[in-house]
């Protein structure tokens, strides 16, 4: 099991890669590149200056699931063009992501155009790399630095609970519920965490040991009971939405999965 964290481009068409309207980084801008390679290469480059000041901000996302969902996409794309590109075939057909097969076309370039977005291509993934490597940093060392313990006795039902975040630099502490459900897909099971916020909480009221929080959550919300309850730890004082909290859920899925194992281990 793994963590589970389209418009038409022509000429290209891909699916797996939808970026936001204010991401400068997207395949169309690759796909559109032999209308002017070098003004390409600068915005690759201006793009990629963005999410590495980003990062030296301690700012990790959404850059750095962008950038490595491009990265991804590019690098597929040109192993594709060198596996399936033959003297007989002449040009691609595409990429159909769910059946990994070939079956679009590339109608509006030659084999001229099409070697220099190959080779644009291969000059941007390296820097690509260079950038996502430093995210990589920013979110390892958050990671590093991070506890995750839980509150209270773990329920043997573990799927639906409480996540509590503290935010040193607000003084406050966000309270999230959580709901784990497995999502079936490429012949693998992913795990996929939503989160919602149900309130925050000025960091002074809160004890040394959070049960008093998970005590209040009990009587407003009588659907959980005896849910189970997280709560994080760190001395670093990063962006919360942007860091924090996506490095704590991204812990927290795995803590999930160990201790759901564990729990259908004793039922064995």
């Amino acid at each position: 099991m793994h963590d589970f964290y389209a418009q038409r481009c022509p000429p290209l068409h891909i699916h797996a890669f939808r970026p936001s309207p204010m991401d400068p980084l997207s395949l169309n801008l690759f796909t559109s590149a032999v209308e002017d390679i070098e003004r390409t290469q600068y915005e690759v480059l201006a793009g990629l200056e963005t999410a590495r000041s980003a990062f030296e901000e301690q700012r990790v996302y959404p850059h750095l699931g962008r950038l490595a969902k491009l990265h991804g996409a590019l690098s597929t794309i040109l192993d594709r063009t060198e596996n399936f590109r033959t003297p007989d075939t002449g040009r691609i057909a595409g990429i159909n992501w769910e059946d990994k097969t070939l079956t679009y076309e590339w109608p509006d370039l030659d084999g001229g155009e099409m070697a220099e977005v190959e080779d644009l291509i291969r000059w941007a993934l390296p820097h690509i790399r260079e950038v996502i490597d430093e995210g990589t940093a920013v979110y390892e060392e958050v990671e590093d630095n991070l506890e995750l313990e839980t509150v209270g006795i773990v329920p043997s039902y573990v799927q639906e609970g409480y996540l509590m975040v503290p935010h040193r630099d607000d003084e406050e502490l966000h309270v999230l519920r959580y709901t784990l459900s497995l999502i079936e897909g490429d012949g693998e099971t992913h795990r996929a965490l939503k989160t919602v916020h149900c309130k925050t909480v000025p960091e002074e009221e809160v004890d040394a040991n959070p049960s008093s929080v998970k005590l209040q959550l009990i009587e407003e919300r009588r659907d959980l009971p005896t849910p189970a309850t997280y709560f994080s730890k760190t001395d670093l004082d990063v962006p919360y939405q942007e860091t924090l909290l996506p490095v704590v859920k991204r812990r927290l899925v795995r803590q999930l999965a160990a201790e759901t194992g564990t729990a259908d281990a004793r039922r064995q």
